[in-house]
């Protein structure tokens, strides 16, 4: 693997700016990315606020211990529940196979920046993923895309509820997965490193229920040698942990709210629409009734909290009981989780990607409200990964790739095609066309004088006329294409491959794929290339 990088705009216009450390959405956030010195100053910061470390180590050790406790995971176990260690933290969806290949770019992102910071700073400083089971949006992860016939084919493994329920208490049907995993697979295509993939799927699919569990084994696999920790948001044992912040986040929704929606005015007054949606008097927790996951709202009329479809109502007292008897009922939203895993984890930095960093700028006066400020936003990893195929195409068709991840790439193709057809013939045609038509105003004047009841006739046989002018400048330009047929497949597979459906690779593709081709070394070989986080697009040629 070769390792090169190029500058990318991303796709979301305020986190290229934050990418940029520009005015003046680097005043949305607590520090500023381009001092030397700011992961020192996070750190002096963080080591002076007090964790239950000894808890929280202990939870995530029970929560990975029904994966592999690997000789790294132990070693980062012990490093979290010392009280000079630090960790890098990034929240992720339990993706299918894995999720999409920026699942693994955040991974990779996560273990790189603590190793480089473990080093610079010469403290301990953990890697930890933060695997978002609490979410209800089974149609995010439940899809894998595979390439047929040079285009993206969607898998869709399918399951029926109508409840909000959550990821992690979602169960799948063993046999029904690993016939869609299959499916995917033999998309894949038969390779050298297609059975031991199998055999490893089919083991993960069995000894696991639930998609968080499908999700966390392959990840534990994948990563256990760096160390990396895992955690589900919807785990009890950590809903345990976070009881006590429950009761602050119910005792302050009215304000967090509030401030909440005066950063996202300022934000506004600059150009960018909100990120976070929110109720006019939302409390920015789920409570989980009979299996549904409801949102709470405050009731200002009748001084209660209230689900949006009126299926739970509280009182504040029995709310706050119910946090205290059952809270794995409770969860958090988009608003209050990054404050929660503040409170919770001695955090230097957290991963995240584009959308991440939209709806983390408009949180900061929510964070101050808990005298916190945010941790370091460090913007993940942009990985592509360029086959040979892919750099042979590119020679061959004098394109760069910075040309394609600019999405370039479609007007180019058209540009090929247009300079292809240029060839005098559909001009000749237009001008016979035109010919025609200036010759028929004779014949309709004609008819006019001999008989109007054949005036629709005689429109018809221009029509007609016209049409076989039409289909055969379309037959001309099918066969001009067709000599053109290996080309245009370049142009093609480069799109699918490089940029597909007008978005960066990492969006569509998964690793398995990857892993077919070249094996579970791979995983290893992508994770140890010596990354840079200067905000530039990496590109990894295979």
């Amino acid at each position: 693997m070769r390792l090169e990088s190029i500058m990318v705009p991303a796709l979301n216009k305020f986190a290229s700016l934050y990418i940029e450390q520009a005015e003046p959405v680097k005043e949305f956030f607590h520090y500023d990315l381009t001092k030397e010195d700011v992961y020192l100053e996070r750190y002096n910061e963080v080591i002076g606020r007090n964790f239950n470390r000894e808890s929280l180590t202990t939870c995530i050790k029970q929560y990975m211990e029904r994966y592999t406790l690997s000789d790294k995971v132990m070693e980062s176990l012990n490093k979290l529940n010392r009280h000079d260690s630090v960790v890098v933290i990034g929240g992720q969806q339990a993706g299918l196979l894995s999720g999409p290949l920026y699942t693994i770019h955040k991974i990779i992102s996560i273990i790189q920046l603590a190793k480089q910071q473990e080093e610079k700073l010469a403290v301990p400083v953990v890697p930890v993923l933060w695997i978002a089971g609490e979410d209800h949006d089974f149609l995010e992860i439940n899809h894998v895309y595979t390439k047929s016939n040079e285009k993206l084919k969607k898998h869709t493994y399918v399951f029926s509820t109508e409840e909000k329920m959550m990821v992690s208490h979602m169960e799948y049907d063993k046999n029904h997965m690993k016939k869609w995993m299959e499916s995917v697979v033999k998309d894949f295509g038969e390779k050298e490193y297609t059975k031991s993939m199998l055999e490893f799927l089919h083991t993960a699919i069995e000894s696991n229920h639930t998609y968080t569990e499908f999700f966390t084994d392959l990840v534990n696999h994948l990563f256990k040698n760096y160390g990396l920790l895992l955690i589900d948001s919807a785990d009890e044992g950590l809903r345990q942990l976070e009881k006590d912040y429950f009761i602050q986040m119910v005792d302050k929704h009215a304000e967090i709210t509030r401030l909440v929606d005066d950063q996202q005015q300022i934000i506004q007054q600059f150009g960018f629409k909100r990120t976070i949606e929110m109720a006019e008097h939302a409390a920015n927790l789920f409570y989980t009734h009979e299996n549904e996951r409801l949102l709470l709202e405050y009731d200002i009329n009748e001084d209660t909290f209230v689900s949006k479809g009126n299926e739970v109502r509280f009182m504040k007292d029995e709310l706050l009981e119910l946090i205290n008897r059952h809270p794995e009922r409770f969860s958090n939203n988009v608003v209050t989780r990054p404050i929660m895993q503040e409170l919770l984890f001695p955090t230097l930095a957290f991963i995240a990607g584009p959308g991440e960093i939209a709806y983390w700028g408009e949180l900061k006066q929510a964070f101050e409200l808990f005298e916190l400020n945010m941790p370091i936003i460090t913007p993940r990893l942009n990985i592509t990964l360029v086959d040979a195929t892919s750099e042979r195409d590119m020679e061959h068709l004098h394109l760069s790739l910075e040309q394609i991840l600019k999405n370039q790439l479609a007007d180019l193709k058209q540009q090929f095609i247009e300079e292809q057809l240029d060839n005098g013939f559909s001009t000749l045609i237009d001008q016979i066309a035109a010919q025609l038509e200036k010759q028929y105003e004779e014949i309709f004047a004609s008819i006019q004088s001999i008989d109007q009841g054949l005036m629709p006739l005689t429109r018809k046989n221009l029509a007609f006329h016209k049409n076989q002018l039409e289909f055969l400048e379309r037959k001309v330009e099918k066969s001009v294409l067709n000599k053109h047929e290996v080309k245009l497949n370049k142009y093609q597979g480069l799109e699918s491959f490089l940029y597909p459906e007008g978005s960066f690779q990492e969006r569509m593709w998964n690793l398995f794929y990857f892993i077919n081709r070249y094996g579970f070394g791979f995983v290893d070989d992508l994770t140890q290339l010596n990354y840079s986080f200067d905000g530039k697009h990496q590109i990894v040629k295979l």
